[in-house]
């Protein structure tokens, strides 16, 4: 592969990647299946804390939250790092998301979406997610972020070293998260 090919394929790459974080966050504000789920191979597992497992049970479990106690929600991408090697990448892509509750109340939080990609068959998709929840700023407080971020403390290292979980390569999620499950 020339220079030039190899630059424009690490181009493409990040972009490709860039626009499934882009996907999943729109998919989740427009409870968007396909959008959301774009964003993932099948066999992805996703680690959110309070929920283990498969991309469909994911957004099957974080759709009914959202329906149930939200009416609105924007979540957004903030900075993104992306480093690529072949076909796999390790990226941190730093997030906040504001809700507006079904009684009007308002929730403000933001963490980081930790996430191994992959290019299988020429589609970058997200292979490993581990999110870790960080800050929660909801004006009286905000008790499910609260116990969220109180969860993601307990199952990864947040830290301002390279113990932090966006260190770690390749990322994975412990098998014993994964027989959890959900509620883990």
């Amino acid at each position: 592969m020339s220079d030039l090919e190899a630059t424009l394929d690490y181009v493409k790459s990040r972009l490709e990647i860039l626009d499934c974080c882009n996907r999943y966050t729109r998919g989740m504000d427009r409870l968007d299946r396909a959008s959301a789920l774009s964003a993932f191979h099948d066999d992805a597992v996703l680690e959110y804390g309070v929920f283990v497992g498969s991309p469909v049970e994911f957004f099957d479990y974080f759709n009914e939250l959202h329906r149930t106690h939200h009416r609105s929600t924007n979540h957004n991408i903030c900075n993104h790092v992306c480093d690529l090697d072949g076909d796999t990448a390790h990226t941190e892509t730093y997030f906040a998301v504001a809700n507006i509750g079904s009684s009007d109340d308002f929730a403000l939080a933001g963490g980081r979406y930790v996430d191994r990609f992959e290019r299988r068959n020429g589609r970058w998709a997200i292979a490993t997610r581990v999110c870790v929840g960080e800050w929660d700023a909801t004006p009286g407080g905000n008790p499910m972020a609260e116990s969220m971020i109180a969860k993601f403390r307990e199952i990864v290292t947040i830290a301002r070293d390279p113990s932090d979980v966006s260190y770690q390569r390749p990322l994975t999620v412990p098998m014993e998260r994964i027989c959890a499950g959900r509620g883990a």
